[in-house]
């Protein structure tokens, strides 16, 4: 089975493109520099030229805060990079896997979102990426589509190598308590969607590791497994005010992978001492 990967420079695309590949299964990954989603002839053209079996699309514009400025700009990737994605897919009959975001809900919940749950983002950044959802829906005939949550990994900034920077000149940091969701290493989220890819499950399926905490508590995590001794103190989201609202609760249920019996995604907490142990 031949995938592949747009977003290749990206923290997940470029986990999926320089992951060992399972047997049986290519992975080819393509960025910015080689396959522009934005541009419709190229989409087709690098598609057509590999016929891929299936596009795991993980190419997006994911800056929350200068989305509210800029939402030409955010649509421009988010919703018509990913209508030009799914289209030279489709064409060829390829699979098509479309990588989405806990911002599509409104962030008020008080039990976790189920993946067939009323969608209301708040942001720009939200907004843009349901419409990449309403896109693929409309143009893949074989579709997934992954909601995922508070990604870190191996490449790129994220919130764990934030903290471990900071952790190098101060022993004390102030963290929001008042925001919680279940943070998602890009290992697990990468090997998630191979297996999911090899199904004809197709639909909506929300991945994130098992377990919930507050970005408070996955500080304070992240400085124990690394044997840290930084003072954390818990804020309230009101004492750092963003342009784009944060969710307060971005729990997402995995009511699709319990149907469908695929493997859950482990715990969040054994997943970062893996990261840390290993990436760091």
């Amino acid at each position: 089975m031949k995938i592949l990967v747009t977003g290749a420079n990206g923290q997940l695309g470029r986990e999926l493109a320089w992951l060992q590949a399972p047997q049986n299964m290519e992975i080819i990954g393509f960025g910015r520099g080689e396959m522009d989603i934005t541009n419709l002839a190229q989409c087709r053209s690098v598609i057509r030229a590999h016929r891929p079996d299936a596009v795991i699309h993980c190419a997006a514009y994911t800056k929350v805060d200068q989305a509210e400025s800029e939402p030409d700009e955010a649509y421009r990737v988010n919703a018509y990079g990913t209508r030009n994605t799914a289209l030279a897919a489709e064409e060829i009959g390829a699979k098509f896997v479309y990588v989405s975001t806990d911002y599509v809900f409104d962030g008020r919940a008080d039990k976790p979102y189920r993946e067939y749950d009323r969608t209301d983002p708040q942001t720009v950044y939200g907004r843009s990426k349901l419409a990449g959802e309403q896109l693929v829906q409309s143009l893949s005939s074989r579709y997934f589509i992954v909601r995922t949550s508070w990604v870190y990994g191996k490449y790129g900034a994220n919130f764990v190598k934030t903290m471990l920077k900071l952790a190098e000149d101060r022993d004390r940091l102030k963290v929001v308590h008042d925001q919680v969701g279940s943070p998602t290493y890009t290992l697990d989220l990468a090997r998630f969607l191979l297996d999911l890819v090899k199904t004809d499950y197709y639909g909506i399926y929300h991945a994130s590791n098992s377990g919930t905490c507050s970005w408070y508590e996955f500080a304070k995590a992240i400085f124990e497994e690394r044997g840290l001794n930084v003072e954390v103190e818990p804020c309230t989201t009101a004492e750092f005010p963003r342009p784009a609202p944060r969710p307060a609760y971005s729990v997402l249920d995995h009511g699709a992978i319990r149907v469908h019996g695929l493997a859950p995604l482990r715990s969040w907490r054994e997943a970062l001492r893996h990261y840390l142990q290993n990436c760091e």
